[in-house]
């Protein structure tokens, strides 16, 4: 996908370069201006596993603000700077262009600048702190006048808010200008496209209308397949300027510009693109301040792919009452809050990653109109389009280089998202990847890898290798938002394509006949063959999953269909991927250079040997569990936790040990299987995500196991001494092979946001500690917590099933076990349990105070004493011995 996952490389070969304390009154737009909610009291700069404090619901840093991106998202635009207010070029799809502020499908403006008295803020006078807040941020300037400034996006308006809030010691009337500087571009097509960003931009225009400063692209660029457009962008206030400039530079302290070359490293830091072709322009205001009363000032950045008159609408929306949109965007994102509370006082650091992955996957939300479909065969070709998707909704991969629609990304980020209650933003998601694939292939159930939000579709169509993970995993991902909702109707919808996606595998990607999916996965590497591990793995739980959405269609003959080939696969999976000597699985077989053998298993150290663990199969009339073996999970994962494949903060892409490879092998050897790539010990926030669910499968929760790697990710989101963006977790840790983004250039960095980290940070609390396990598809729903070694209690509340919710408490006390469980509009058979530790026997058990019979089921967690619960409240006490 990226060039850094390498999951998918959608570029040519390149270098590579708490919950909330009750009472902060974050509602109120003239507090979120105010700065007066606390920052947080959180973890150490100097301690390597911080104890972040439960209370705040904001993060603030005041070193290396230059050095830092700076975020900001609403579902309809988003903008990214640095952290002193400025706008270095950023990113590389279109390199230096992905950065600023954008409206999908296109960008608006390379940057807005603020000067004071000639002093332009950021430069002349320097910011003392940036704030990341639950759906805006702040930054702090100290000068002979005090700045506060505040950006924020409305959701439902195509607009970026900024406001400013001066204050004087004595009265004074400020000169206040405004630099802004145009890009009106599409997000399609790249620098190394055919055609290319260079074919696809055309020169703006800028002029000055009532107030403000307006913006336009128009035109049809020259090669074939391309259409008219007619793009515009508006900035200004609601002040009246008293004087305004027009002309190409306009770029506030960043003037003139400096252009990022082609290629390279060089320089650390520019501000235009080769193929930038923008204009500027200059507002002007008088700004009387009365003496310690503090002014705010709101502007907007606003603009539309339909033509001046659009943007204009946009424009007056954002500028209408910006208090009251900054209201409902802070009371939207409270409510997020308050849904899958957590209170976790045994691993604080964990609780508020929790409530910040909340608020990354909201942030997340993008959303397009007027797609118009076409296979663009990995930048080769510019067809006419095969149809269009009216509109698309969906979780943005990643920030700057990937807020679209991926199918991969979305699918594991559909784990994180139903624990945190966000339900429509899965099925939005769900439906565009249907909706694409459907134009794109011609109705052939392969799902397309990778959307922009022009519509182009860059890799995933019939002609191409697409990932056959993605195709395998959509009915899973489906039966996963049926079980959290009962939502029939969303499972009706869906069906039909979920098999046809299964059907399609068959038809196309099982050409030597034995079973085992062929094609791309994950990862994508030399010596790979061409059947792949996790390919493997999520044909096996879609078609277990495929079974159970038929069985509750009374679908007989597909249900059919699909149980005898999980069934097969199933018990034939062990002994072709299992590799003693490893003490792991193959990542692939079949091997290339010998072709007469099929069933050569390859060892390569990738992560995706994790995912035998990971995937959990629902088999009818048995308890959910892990395909691989308790025995082979429990000597893999032991294995994973060495330093061959663990680092500081997660899981290797890919482990150390014995190689072939020219370039050897910097790291520890801990097998010796000699294999034919190189190590790679770079941690993406995916890897580790997958390990701690693995984890979390098989009952390990100890520090050195699940608590590692949720450690991991919520220090690189959570941590000062590792974080870039405050609250944001990245696509990739700091780790041996892949430098911290701070140090790297703002056009050569992995995401600043990556939405599919959250699935390590909100599934194994509540799914896996907290033991929430909704089937509400059949009317039931279990709740079983699991206490992690070393702790006495886990708590969440709010946490959101069908039209309901369920609070639950989990205690460990000695010789005495607890699960208090409370349910809200949920109209489901309820079980409660617990998971006895290690070694424990019961004595008694208790429901409500009375004797209750109970059962002891053996799962790959552990033993489960599982309770059936009537009425809305539930006391389950166990007594051990």
């Amino acid at each position: 996908m990226t060039p850094y996952p390498t999951n998918r490389s959608s570029s040519p070969p390149r270098r590579r370069p708490v919950r909330r304390t009750a009472g902060i009154a974050l509602l109120a737009a003239a507090t979120v201006l105010a700065g007066t909610a606390s920052a947080i009291a959180g973890p150490s700069r100097t301690s390597s596993t911080p104890t972040a404090s439960a209370g705040s619901s904001e993060l603030s840093e005041t070193t290396r603000l230059p050095d830092r991106r700076s975020l900001v998202v609403g579902d309809r635009a988003y903008a990214m700077g640095d952290e002193t207010g400025l706008y270095p070029a950023s990113g590389w799809h279109i390199r230096g262009e992905m950065g600023g502020f954008w409206s999908q499908p296109i960008k608006l403006l390379d940057g807005i600048w603020f000067g004071l008295d000639g002093n332009w803020l950021g430069k002349d006078v320097a910011a003392a702190k940036y704030t990341s807040g639950h759906g805006y941020s702040r930054i702090d300037y100290s000068g002979s006048v005090d700045v506060r400034r505040t950006d924020f996006v409305p959701d439902g308006v195509r607009a970026t808010l900024v406001g400013l809030t001066l204050s004087s010691s004595t009265a004074k009337t400020v000169k206040l200008d405004v630099d802004a500087h145009s890009e009106l571009m599409q997000s399609y097509p790249w620098d190394w496209t055919t055609p290319g960003a260079a074919d696809a931009n055309l020169p703006d225009t800028g002029d000055y209308t009532d107030g403000a400063l307006r913006f336009r692209e128009q035109g049809t660029p020259s090669y074939p397949n391309a259409t008219a457009h007619d793009y515009a962008a508006f900035v200004g206030s609601s002040l009246r300027p008293t004087d305004h400039a027009l002309g190409p530079d306009h770029r506030g302290p960043q003037s003139p510009a400096v252009i990022c070359p082609k290629d390279g490293t060089t320089p650390a830091r520019c501000d235009d693109s080769l193929v930038g072709k923008g204009t500027g322009g200059r507002l002007t205001y008088d700004v009387k301040l009365s003496a310690g009363q503090q002014k705010t000032i709101w502007f907007a950045v606003a603009g539309s792919d339909q033509g001046s008159r659009a943007a204009q609408r946009e424009y007056g929306k954002a500028l209408s009452n910006p208090e009251k949109l900054l209201r409902a965007k802070t009371s939207a994102r409270q409510q997020i809050d308050a849904q899958s509370a957590v209170d976790l006082p045994g691993d604080r650091l964990l609780q508020q990653s929790v409530e910040w992955s909340k608020q990354n996957l909201a942030d997340s939300v993008q959303e397009a109109h007027n797609l118009q479909i076409r296979d663009v065969n990995e930048g080769k070709d510019y067809p006419a389009p095969a149809g269009t998707v009216q509109t698309a909704r969906w979780f943005g991969a990643g920030f700057p280089d990937y807020p679209w629609l991926f199918a991969t990304d979305g699918e594991y980020t559909a784990f994180a998202a139903v624990a945190a209650g966000q339900f429509d933003t899965v099925k939005d998601h769900l439906k565009a990847l249907r909706d694409v694939s459907d134009i794109l292939n011609n109705r052939s159930g392969k799902v397309a890898h990778e959307v922009t939000p022009t519509g182009s579709v860059y890799f995933g169509s019939n002609q191409s290798a697409g990932n056959t993970d993605e195709t395998v995993k959509f009915p899973s991902t489906v039966a996963l938002l049926w079980r959290w909702t009962g939502d029939n109707k969303f499972r009706d919808e869906m069906y039909d394509f979920s098999v046809r996606n299964l059907q399609y595998v068959y038809r196309e990607l099982d050409k030597d006949g034995d079973g085992w999916p062929e094609g791309l996965g994950n990862v994508e590497r030399t010596g790979m063959g061409v059947e792949k591990l996790d390919n493997t793995v999520y044909l096996i739980r879609g078609l277990t999953d495929l079974a159970d959405l038929a069985a509750s269609k009374h679908d007989t003959k597909v249900q059919q269909w699909a149980t005898t080939r999980a069934n097969d696969l199933e018990s034939r999976f062990e002994a072709q991927w299992w590799v003693p000597q490893a003490k792991g699985y193959a990542d692939s077989i079949d091997d290339p250079a010998n072709p007469a053998n099929d069933n050569t298993p390859i060892f390569q150290r990738h992560w995706i040997g994790v995912t035998p663990m990971e995937a959990v199969l629902d088999r009818p009339g048995q308890p959910a569990s892990p395909l691989a073996s308790t025995d082979h999970a429990n000597i893999a994962l032991d294995q994973r936790e060495t330093a061959c494949y663990t680092g500081e903060f997660g899981l290797f892409h890919t482990g150390t040990g014995a190689t072939s490879d020219p370039a050897g092998n910097p790291g520890a050897t801990c097998d010796p299987v000699v294999s034919q790539v190189k190590s790679e010990r770079s941690i993406f926030g995916l890897n580790t995500s997958i390990m701690a669910v693995a984890e979390g499968n098989f009952g390990r929760m100890g520090a050195k196991q699940q608590q590692a790697y949720t450690t991991g990710n919520a220090r690189i989101q959570l941590d000062p001494s590792v974080w870039e963006t405050p609250g944001a977790m990245p696509e990739i840790a700091p780790s041996p092979d892949s430098a911290a983004n701070i140090g790297r250039p703002f056009y050569d960095r992995s995401m600043a946001l990556q939405a599919w980290g959250a699935y390590g940070i909100l599934w194994p609390v509540v799914h896996q500690q907290l033991g929430v396990d909704p089937d509400l598809g059949h009317g039931r729903i279990a709740v079983v917590p699991q206490v992690p070694a070393g702790q006495q209690k886990v708590a969440g509340s709010n946490i959101r099933v069908g039209r309901g919710s369920i609070d639950v408490s989990a205690r460990l006390t000695g010789k005495a076990l607890s699960t208090d469980v409370t349910v809200k509009g949920v109209g489901a058979t309820l079980t409660v349990g617990a998971v006895l530790p290690s070694g424990a026997k019961v004595r008694s058990v208790t429901v409500d105070g009375r004797s209750a019979q109970y059962k002891l089921v053996t799962t790959t967690r552990g033993t489960e004493v599982q309770v059936p619960a009537k009425g809305s409240h539930t006391e389950l006490r166990i007594t051990l011995r």
